[in-house]
């Protein structure tokens, strides 16, 4: 019962996170970094970059799980170029949000993260 408290309390936090970033302080690179983090971890993606303006998103996602090793360098994985384009960029960032134990834990090191970076602009 409260594994199932704490892991709703994640996921509601990171969602009134991405509603704040998806707001007026779009431009924060903190923000945007937020966007690229959330996408790197649901698509699995090595490189991504947000267009704004065009509302668009360019990545590159791993083809093949199984080749992949953290611990070793490898430049050959294969991997797929996509495009893909939204409306809304809350609502497709909300649509990422996974509620498995490795995402949620994720989601709580950048809570974490997010949290601690805000903390230390309030003492600057």
């Amino acid at each position: 019962m409260e594994t199932k408290h704490i892991e709703e309390r994640i996921v509601s936090d990171l969602e009134e996170l991405i509603s704040e970033s998806c707001g007026k302080n779009q431009n924060d690179e903190r923000y945007r970094e937020l966007h690229r983090d959330l996408l790197r971890n649901h698509y699995n993606a090595a490189d991504v970059d947000i267009d704004y303006h065009r509302k668009r998103i360019r990545m590159f996602v791993l083809a093949d799980n199984a080749s992949y090793r953290p611990g070793k360098v490898n430049l050959n994985l294969p991997v797929l170029h996509v495009n893909l384009l939204f409306k809304n960029l809350k609502a497709f960032l909300t649509g990422c949000l996974q509620t498995d134990r490795k995402s949620l834990s994720f989601y709580a090191q950048l809570l974490r993260r997010f949290r601690a970076g805000k903390r230390q602009a309030v003492l600057y």
